[in-house]
């Protein structure tokens, strides 16, 4: 086996890798609890290049909107060196609330919540609540269980907001969803989502390059071959 098939071979193996262990946390995540035992969140997994990229650009595109929101091109340029993203969801706190009068939101009772008008999608606007955050805490248990099955697979992970509300603002969640956070996974040597310089949007350009280089050569290889 010649030196460049070998490494394209570890590259391939590396991906697949990912992949498998992406779909792993998606079933520790489905059997997180749930409160009221009931079916709350949905874990959706992203393992295409071109799929990442645009939630990467999705979420960059977000940072302009909100002076505070300075930090989405960083979380953007860690997730395009991500192998894989799992997008996970509350379908039940914006439109359903849990019915226990918990007060979290900060209304007497469910039903007061549930009249509510919610806030209309605009810019600068990440979430549309107000939401049941007893049902949106549900979300929590699925993440924990991520963060735990990942450690015990040595696989490289990240928790991303901003990258959340730009799934919602993609509608690649479902309808309903009012609460989501992604997490981003690598199989890698360095993880891309630690020990990060406060300037990495404007230092990590190659990953970005890479990916367009990776687009654009099977076009070139097809005209000029």
């Amino acid at each position: 086996m010649s030196v460049e098939r070998s490494i394209k071979q570890y590259e391939d193996d590396r991906r697949q890798a990912a992949k498998i262990a992406a779909r792993l946390l998606l079933a520790s995540a489905t059997t997180s609890p749930r409160v009221g035992g009931v079916g709350e969140c949905t874990i959706h997994i992203l393992d295409d290049e071109c799929d990442i990229e645009d939630l990467c650009q999705a979420t960059e595109q977000m940072s302009g909107e909100d002076e505070q929101w300075g930090f989405f091109k960083r979380d953007a340029m860690m997730l395009r060196d991500a192998d894989a993203v799992l997008i996970v969801t509350s379908i039940r706190c914006l439109t359903d609330p849990a019915d226990i009068n918990c007060n979290l939101c900060g209304k007497l009772t469910c039903e007061y919540q549930r009249q509510t008008p919610k806030l209309a999608p605009a810019p600068g606007l990440a979430y549309t609540g107000p939401l049941c955050l007893f049902r949106a805490n549900n979300i929590s248990y699925a993440i924990e269980t991520i963060i735990s099955t990942a450690r015990n697979m040595g696989v490289d992970h990240g928790i991303f907001w901003s990258a959340g509300a730009a799934a919602m603002r993609m509608k690649i969640v479902p309808r309903n969803t009012g609460f989501c956070l992604a997490v981003g996974i690598s199989i890698t040597e360095k993880s891309p989502f630690r020990d990060i310089p406060k300037a990495y949007a404007d230092i990590n350009e190659t990953t970005m390059n890479d990916r367009i280089i990776k687009r654009l050569w099977p076009q070139f290889r097809s005209i000029y071959s």
